[in-house]
């Protein structure tokens, strides 16, 4: 575990996008660092997650029906997703998940990587963030570092500073009753 803000290139080792490591350290994000296994599902992430004092995340990216719009939604790990409710609490249409092809093109992750923290990679800021309200009573959170095998937990108040810093539109709304 490690807790301070790093330059990723003093420690190489720290799994993860170089970028987001040196933008943490800019921005003053301080943050622990835990690897893993490479976590698929939340069922994985759960043996893992177990000692972290933390709101987990589950970060699902969807893309409306026409497909010129995409959405990351951020939901407590444990919450299931009903995509019906979905729509009609976003307001967005019709919805399905976006392809791994979109993912990459627009966060740069692979499937089972996806993280806000991919929002380094969307330069036209064409994502938008819907996050569960029930994280903003978190005072911490947990996401990969755009790769599976190794989890960041960091302050609301930072993440918030990091969604600042990548200027994408973002909200948080009730995702479930």
């Amino acid at each position: 575990m490690i807790l301070a803000s790093y330059n990723y290139n003093v420690n190489p080792y720290m799994r993860g996008q170089p970028e987001l490591y040196d933008l943490f350290a800019k921005l003053g994000i301080k943050f622990e660092y835990h690897e893993h296994p490479a976590l698929a599902t939340i069922e994985d992430a759960r043996i893992h997650w177990v000692n972290y004092n933390s709101g987990r995340c589950k970060n699902i990216f969807l893309r409306n029906h026409k497909g010129d719009r995409h959405y990351l939604v951020i939901l407590e790990h444990l919450r299931q997703l009903n995509m019906k409710d979905l729509e009609k609490r976003l307001k967005q249409g019709k919805l399905t998940f976006a392809s791994d092809q979109r993912l990459k093109k627009h966060l740069g992750v692979e499937p089972g990587s996806v993280s806000p923290f991919g929002l380094i990679n969307d330069s036209a800021k064409h994502v938008h963030l819907f996050i569960d309200h029930k994280l903003d009573e978190c005072e911490r959170l947990t996401f990969h570092p755009n790769i599976n095998t190794a989890s960041l937990v960091i302050s609301k108040s930072d993440f918030i500073k990091f969604l600042e810093y990548t200027g994408n539109s973002y909200e948080f709304i009730r995702l479930y009753d």
